[in-house]
């Protein structure tokens, strides 16, 4: 089985024919003229490091103490050597010049602490917020971004992508502050103690340089390949998870470990391809910075030969060449991270960018809702929608919905019912007509007021990882346990509850596997009756339960649909048998409309329909 998509599998051809079009996709900058450049993805850290500017000032401030505390030592150390060994004195002066060295070590130590433990602060507390609002970005975003968006490269862009910029912070932003002063710093010494040495050391830079721009795309490009075949992973991973009944139904088993171990063997390879870019890079410069140490070295003892130079002078000049290439070492090593970061930002400001498909209305056009006052009328005029251009699911759709009707809804697959749904939640926009609730365009209408009149429940209602409190107030601390309690038992849901081994504070896990379908729509239904939506919309939530279980659901619909618009799309006939009407849709329109008895009485496509269930010995209308 190659598709594993729940939803997919149950809109069948639905879903095929409604394949979302990319040309629609407003912000899905996949083009390369899209792609954010490097200067805008490091504004973009810089916008989120600012409110955070004293606290790297501090950093700053800190590392220049530290590096300076510590970069005296070599020239303690001449001292020693050099006015006093060599001139055979020591005693006082040498333990003055010890105990200095260890006080010198010590604020060293001090404020390298306090640089780290600000830095760490700063960057967590920026990538905090990164994922803050990444999360929040992605779930504003329109259905259709996810119809074209892999699972596993969202998480990839939440968890591995944020933590890789936290490594840009802690890491590289450390080495460009700290090693780039102790580089400023050494460079001044090191003229300061002789000029000539020194303007050889300088000799090394262009090397380095140039090799830093033969690596620098390769590095990158090794980096992008991993970075995407890890969310290949990751997303087919997801999807195997999630269809796991599904796959052990069919036995396909060994099938999907087989593609697994392709997608793992890709990672591996582009993993392996990277640590080898990395390593050669890396030791490109260990053997620039061993070769440039004993070229100074060389010099340096053929001048103390030549006693043009003093045994102190070449000890702290050879102290500081080592150092002088350990921050150039440690620069160049964070380049593969700061590649890393640039990639991750890219991603990340991808997901940010990306503007959704269904956008809030101007504060001009916007009206406000009362849900007291609101009726709960619904109207389609003239609409038309298509996943695609070129692809119409509903043509010139009219239809009025009168308040408080119940509506059931008909039709073979592909015949758009999910669609209708879709529509009225605002999923997607209409291409061309409207949708009305109490004759307001629901346009013009916030979606967060929009979803406080309009109540869905689906065929596999999803409950959290919490307990049953928690699943039925959706983590909302004002709505309170008795207002829970009191849903539960409105909806005939309390026996079942109290049955369990901590009752409401049960906690359930995943899907709330444990279970039951039935008694996890009873929970879906008690959510109705808390958050007390206008329009109440069931998509097909009663197709896989028993009839005991059906029974108890139905009597639950009953209880919640009272006094309020509900549309219900259903295959059991025992579900919408009693609606007030029901709709017939072929192919995008609504070809019938009308009480049960009315369309067994037209003989039309209803009757067609009703007749074969009937024959077959079944309650359910065929797909």
């Amino acid at each position: 089985m190659t598709n594993l998509n729940k939803q997919q599998e149950r809109h069948g051809s639905d879903a095929k024919k409604a394949e979302p079009d990319p040309a629609r996709s407003r912000g899905s900058l996949r083009s390369p003229e899209d792609k954010p450049s490097t200067s805008s993805t490091l504004k973009l850290l810089l916008g989120y490091a600012r409110p955070h500017r004293l606290a790297f000032l501090g950093v700053a401030f800190c590392a220049l103490l530290g590096i300076s505390a510590e970069l005296l030592q070599p020239l303690l150390v001449q001292i020693a050597i050099d006015d006093h060994l060599a001139k055979g004195e020591g005693g006082g002066a040498l333990i003055k010049l010890g105990l200095l060295y260890l006080g010198i070590a010590l604020v060293s130590f001090l404020f390298t602490y306090l640089q780290n433990n600000l830095l760490q602060y700063a960057g967590q507390s920026i990538v905090a917020r990164i994922r803050k609002d990444l999360f929040g970005r992605i779930s504003k975003m329109s259905m259709s971004f996810f119809d074209r968006t892999h699972s596993g490269s969202l998480v990839t862009n939440v968890s591995n992508d944020t933590e890789t910029i936290s490594q840009f912070f802690t890491q590289v932003l450390l080495s460009l502050v700290r090693d780039g002063m102790m580089l400023v710093l050494i460079i001044g010494l090191m003229f300061s103690l002789d000029v000539e040495l020194a303007a050889f050391s300088m000799l090394i830079l262009p090397v380095i340089f140039v090799v830093a721009a033969m690596f620098r795309s390769y590095l990158r490009s090794t980096y992008q390949q991993a970075r995407s075949r890890l969310s290949r992973l990751i997303a087919f991973t997801a999807e195997n998870l999630s269809g796991m009944g599904l796959i052990q139904s069919f036995r396909q088993e060994d099938e999907q470990l087989d593609r697994f171990t392709q997608q793992n063997r890709n990672y591996w390879d582009a993993n392996l391809r990277q640590i080898r870019s990395n390593v050669l890079f890396n030791r490109t410069f260990d053997i620039l910075g061993n070769a440039a140490l004993v070229l100074m070295v060389w010099l340096g003892g053929r001048a103390v030969l030549g006693q043009s130079m003093e045994v102190g002078v070449l000890y702290a000049f050879v102290s500081y060449i080592r150092q002088f290439f350990q921050p150039i070492n440690q620069i160049t090593m964070q380049w593969n991270t700061f590649q890393s970061t640039t990639v991750a930002v890219e991603r990340i400001q991808r997901v940010l960018a990306t503007e959704p498909e269904v956008g809030e209305p101007s504060a001009e056009e916007r009206v406000p809702l009362d849900p007291d006052a609101l009726r709960g009328e619904v109207d389609f005029r003239d609409v038309v929608f298509g996943y695609r251009a070129d692809r119409p699911v509903l043509k010139q759709l009219n239809l009025h919905i009168d308040a408080g009707e119940m509506i059931g809804v008909v039709g073979t697959t592909g015949a758009g019912k999910s669609t209708l749904i879709s529509l009225i939640n605002r999923f997607y926009d209409v291409n061309e007509g409207s949708i009305e609730i109490d004759g307001i365009d629901i346009r013009r209408i916030a979606q967060s007021d929009l979803h406080a009149v309009v109540g869905l429940i689906q065929q596999d209602p999803y409950l959290f990882s919490g307990s049953i409190i928690d699943n039925v107030r959706l983590f909302r601390t004002d709505i309170t346990r008795e207002q829970v309690i009191e849903a539960c038992r409105f909806v005939g849901a309390h026996p079942m509850i109290m049955r369990l081994p901590q009752q409401y504070d049960t906690h359930l896990s995943e899907r709330g596997s444990g279970l039951s379908a039935g008694e996890r729509q009873l929970i879906s239904f008690a959510r109705i009756v808390v958050f007390r939506p206008k329009i109440l919309i069931l998509d097909e939530a009663t197709a896989n339960l028993d009839s005991e279980t059906e029974k108890l659901v139905q009597e639950a619909l009953t209880s919640v649909s009272r006094g309020r618009t509900t549309i219900v799309i259903a295959h059991r006939l025992s579900t919408i048998m009693h609606a007030d009407r029901i709709l017939v849709m072929q192919g995008g329109e609504l070809t019938e409309q009308g009480t049960h008895a009315q369309l067994l009485a037209s003989g039309g496509h209803y009757a067609e329909l009703y007749r074969h269930a009937r024959q077959s010995g079944r309650e359910r209308l065929p797909s």
